[in-house]
């Protein structure tokens, strides 16, 4: 394999979801390849899609579509105090943070967070990168 195209997040309520990771994240809605059941936005070259539980049961997705169930990674390119404080200014609670991880590329700084959904967002932030 060679990367990851776009993954999909299973949510309670699109339109809370599209605005928190279209305004916290600052990841474009691709209005293209969004409807009354899915929500996709760009993150870097890959996507990412929401659809709720309720979401038409002939489309293909995961045996059991549970909210809140995710654990994933975010690259920034900001620096790791203008994104606490972008951070602070949209209410959004840090629950860990900044400590020193090992991801793809190496050693990074992540700060942690959850979503409406409390899935846990990683925040990481490469050095030089």
């Amino acid at each position: 394999m060679r990367r990851i195209d776009h993954i999909v997040l299973t949510v309670s309520d699109l339109e809370r979801s599209r605005r928190f990771y279209h305004e916290v994240f600052d990841m474009p809605v691709i209005d293209q390849q969004t409807n009354d059941e899915v929500v996709t936005l760009r993150c870097g070259h890959q996507l990412i899609r929401l659809q709720t539980v309720g979401r038409d049961q002939k489309a293909l997705q995961a045996d059991k579509p549970t909210v809140g169930a995710a654990d994933l990674c975010l690259v920034s390119g900001d620096d790791v105090n203008e994104t606490l404080h972008h951070f602070k200014s949209y209410y959004v609670d840090v629950i860990a943070g900044p400590v020193t991880k090992y991801g793809s590329e190496g050693q990074m700084t992540s700060i942690y967070l959850r979503d409406p959904d409390q899935n846990l967002i990683e925040v990481a932030f490469y050095k030089n990168k």
